[in-house]
């Protein structure tokens, strides 16, 4: 995993964002699984807080509500935290139906 992803979509840092509380065992091909915590997403990626030992690059496997198993690749990281772009943007519908069940709180969902 030396020479890191070879990303397909642009930065699509402008994409919206939703806040979530959302812990996932993620499969890492060299160290295995690690318990990551997502603190937000979108159809494009996710950010999570309390990032493990990773590398700009690195890719895992995560399982998420209604989408089922997902690869993304790590393309920013700070001291904390680490952002995911996944390997397809995943469709609309079924974003927001992941959406509705990560935030059962309707206060916390976006308007469409």
């Amino acid at each position: 995993m030396g020479n890191g992803a070879s990303l397909s979509v642009t930065d699509m840092r402008r994409s919206t964002r939703h806040p979530v509380d959302y812990p996932v065992i993620a499969e890492h091909r060299v160290t295995g699984d690690m318990k990551l915590h997502v603190c937000n997403i979108s159809a494009h990626g996710f950010m999570i807080d309390q990032a493990p030992s990773l590398a700009r690059g690195d890719r895992l496997i995560v399982r998420l509500p209604v989408v089922g198993r997902i690869e993304a690749y790590c393309i920013w990281l700070t001291e904390d935290r680490a952002g995911f772009q996944f390997e397809r943007i995943i469709r609309l519908d079924t974003f927001m139906a992941m959406i509705r069940e990560l935030q059962p709180n309707p206060a916390l969902r976006r308007r469409s």
